[in-house]
């Protein structure tokens, strides 16, 4: 508890430094599906918030998420990377949270780890 509001204070106070590269995938048991209703969520927030992001029939949007996990395989936080529209990074983050939960594979860890999980918005063409 007492590290896991250390952890917060410190997010609040100074930037994270992520090395996304070298975090491993998100073990998911079966990967989040993006639902039309997510996309047209996405498409509006982008489109009222005036968001520098292309998107349109045949584009897709994606935006990684550093994901948490502690001993116990509970999400104890996600950080999603800036793409100049944090709604959509807030969104993501949270897709990421909720999919997460009881999805995971079982790990072998005896500590908290943090993972990337990519979640991609595809638009039909």
């Amino acid at each position: 508890m007492i590290a896991t509001l250390a952890l917060a204070l410190a997010l609040q106070s100074t930037p994270l430094r992520i090395d996304w590269p070298s975090l491993a995938p998100l073990p998911y048991r079966a990967e989040p599906q993006i639902s039309p209703d997510m996309l047209a969520f996405v498409a509006n927030e982008v489109t009222t918030r005036k968001c520098p992001v292309a998107i349109g029939p045949g584009l897709t949007l994606s935006v990684d998420v550093a994901v948490l996990v502690d001993a116990q395989d509970n999400i104890r936080t996600t950080v999603p990377r800036a793409i100049q529209c944090p709604t959509v990074e807030q969104y993501a983050a949270a897709m990421v949270a909720g999919a997460a939960r009881g999805n995971l594979l079982p790990r072998m860890a005896s500590a908290d780890q943090w993972y990337r999980a990519t979640v991609t918005f595809t638009w039909p063409k």
